[in-house]
């Protein structure tokens, strides 16, 4: 497997989005009127990054970079638990709530964050790869767009059921979903031009477009062949 310097900046970018977000999510902003987690501002960059390395490296390469961001977030936030559980110094003990209060991790809201960041993630990802296969490389849009709606929704429907179920009211939590899940999406579908030019660039650099048309998309099979790597047609 050929790594590539353009490879490891997208894989950079794409991880440091994920850790970005589960840092500030702690914090509400208001968005028309409606409360949303500061992170949807950095959240929805990871499935642009995630969109570019399927298109352009392949489902396999994406789904070991998914893995990779998997742990780098654990490491992360073992890190900043770690850290709120050594004793402060003296100096610094009335800082300690401030510390627990914007870094400290609810157990319930962290399965949450994992369960829907491995479920979103991957859906994007396959369906992004099988429509490049079905549309024969065409109509990058629909693909960007078609697997956003897919991943940004999973992962919104598995983040706020597991993290508020039974805390908010159904009514309440149903609304919450829908309005993540379209401004994540409305996200995505504006900076698709870019997304154009990113891939573009991309593969004329790597000089590679690979094609998941023979490709073992179990996402546990990180070690396993990635299809064949082809011009678009």
């Amino acid at each position: 497997m050929r790594v590539t310097p353009w490879f490891v900046v997208i894989t950079s970018v794409f991880i440091t989005t994920l850790i970005t977000a589960n840092i500030i999510a702690v914090k509400l902003i208001s968005v028309f009127g409606v409360a949303l987690p500061a992170a949807i501002i950095i959240f929805p960059i990871s499935y642009i990054f995630g969109d570019v390395l399927t298109e352009v490296y392949g489902y396999s390469r994406a789904r070991m970079v998914i893995w990779l961001g998997f742990f780098c977030n654990l490491l992360a936030v073992a890190g900043i638990m770690v850290g709120q559980a050594l004793p402060p110094a003296g100096f610094w003990a009335d800082a300690q709530p401030a510390y627990e209060r914007i870094l400290g991790y609810a157990p319930r809201l962290l399965l949450a964050s994992f369960l829907g960041y491995l479920i979103g993630s991957f859906a994007n990802s396959m369906v992004m790869a099988k429509m490049k296969v079905w549309t024969r490389g065409r109509f990058l849009w629909t693909r960007t767009i078609g697997s956003t709606l897919v991943g940004e929704g999973l992962d919104t429907l598995v983040f706020i059921t597991v993290a508020f179920s039974g805390v908010l009211p159904g009514p309440q939590m149903a609304s919450t979903i829908v309005t993540h899940w379209l401004l994540k999406s409305v996200y995505e579908a504006a900076v698709t031009p870019l997304t154009y030019v990113v891939v573009r660039a991309l593969k004329r650099a790597e000089g590679q477009d690979v094609y998941d048309d023979r490709t073992n998309f179990n996402p546990l099979a990180v070690f396993s062949s990635g299809g064949r790597g082809t011009e678009s047609p």
